[in-house]
């Protein structure tokens, strides 16, 4: 059978290939701790629940406009001015089926054969392919683990060509938990001031941060910059509703537009039930989100520094998301029964046959010398799985 060239030029999504692996293994019987999936342990807050149910009551089962209903864009556009002190109206904003749908569409209407999109290094793992889907070209800029994770003025100037289109800017990351200070946005700004770059911010994570870091978006540096940005976001991370798949984008309208369009061909609208719960999360209650924070902090806290006890392993403490990224490069080169580790993804698997543990090697963030581990999950998980890391890279000679 003959597939299209775009299917063959991509691979599945690594976290959740090593979610799957890690589900079959459980249901073969072992014990398996997984900190692979990106995803709140946390269940959706009653409230929220509440919502969904009463639209179901009412009958809010058929289709809605294609962007979304007018009741979220002005949640959204609430939550935008509130938070950011930005002013988005209906038309500037298009709800899609999670906010990887709003990425997947913002680059399809974006970007086509011979454009380039800056995607710094490390990144979320569907960035790369999903620019390549449009036929684009991703142009990979690594940033130093020394500075934070983050791209700098003199990285961003040096990736910049006459053919770059899009700039992807995760802001708390994902795999690093790095955030970008208002300064350095705006230091990043005055590089594309004369150039016609649409920045995409994925801010999915910006309720998710510790230790009194303020979030600022690219959008809130300057009246040019958000004319230049689509903020994409969603309610998956922040109110543990990852499978109620709702995240938005909003923007400069024509772009919201050709998205809509785009939309009406792929999908039609989102859920109906879910799009009156996002309305709850957006504008109900806040408390659970703080409690879930409030949690994952004591969470990284406890990761960070049992890993930082491996000898050989060193691992920063993020500033927001709920992933730690440690560097494990000391142990390249080292081996178990006759098998070399020669990078992150043959630690990984070391670790999963060998330790019972789940991780996400660096290799598929564009860093090879590091591996991904959500905190996501509980104290317990958490110190019983660092241990059996502990003890399995002990055990490398």
């Amino acid at each position: 059978m003959k597939f299209a060239k775009r299917i063959q030029s991509i691979k599945p999504s690594p976290t959740l290939a090593i979610t799957m692996k890690a589900n079959a293994l459980r249901a073969q019987g072992r014990d398996i701790i997984g900190f692979g999936a990106g995803e709140p342990d946390f269940d959706t807050p009653e409230n929220i629940k509440a919502a969904a149910v009463r639209a179901i009551a009412d009958g809010f089962t058929k289709y809605t406009p294609v962007g979304g209903i007018d009741e979220l864009k002005d949640a959204i556009a609430a939550k935008m001015e509130g938070d950011h002190g930005l002013n988005y109206n209906r038309s500037q904003i298009v709800v899609s089926c999670g906010a990887k749908h709003s990425l997947y569409n913002l680059i399809q209407v974006l970007c086509e054969e011979g454009d380039e999109v800056i995607v710094p290094a490390p990144y979320w793992v569907s960035y790369v392919d999903i620019v390549v889907l449009a036929g684009a070209t991703p142009v990979i800029v690594p940033t130093e683990e020394a500075a934070g994770f983050k791209l700098t003025p003199e990285l961003l100037r040096g990736a910049v060509t006459d053919r770059t289109r899009v700039l992807i800017l995760n802001s708390p990351a994902n795999p690093t938990g790095a955030a970008y200070r208002r300064e350095e946005l705006a230091a990043l700004a005055a590089v594309l001031a004369s150039r016609e770059i649409t920045v995409i911010s994925d801010d999915i994570y910006e309720k998710i941060l510790y230790d009194g870091f303020e979030f600022f978006s690219i959008a809130a540096v300057s009246e040019e910059m958000k004319d230049r940005t689509v903020i994409v976001n969603g309610v998956s991370k922040a109110y543990a509703m990852t499978g109620w798949r709702i995240g938005y984008a909003a923007g400069p309208a024509p772009i919201v537009a050709a998205v809509t369009k785009l939309q009406s061909q792929n999908t039609s609208n989102p859920a109906s039930i879910a799009q009156k719960a996002a309305v709850e999360a957006l504008t109900g209650s806040q408390e659970a989100v703080r409690t879930m924070v409030e949690a994952f902090r004591e969470r990284r806290d406890l990761i960070v520094s049992a890993l930082n006890e491996i000898p050989g392993l060193a691992c920063p403490s993020p500033q927001g998301a709920f992933y730690v990224f440690p560097n494990v490069a000391e142990f390249f080169g080292r081996s178990f029964q006759g098998k070399i580790i020669a990078d992150s993804t043959s630690l990984a698997a070391y670790l999963l046959d060998e330790a019972d543990v789940a991780v996400v090697p660096g290799a598929d963030f564009g860093a090879d010398k590091h591996l991904r581990l959500s905190y996501a999950t509980s104290r317990e998980l958490i110190e019983t799985g660092v241990a059996r890391i502990a003890a399995a890279l002990g055990r490398l000679g």
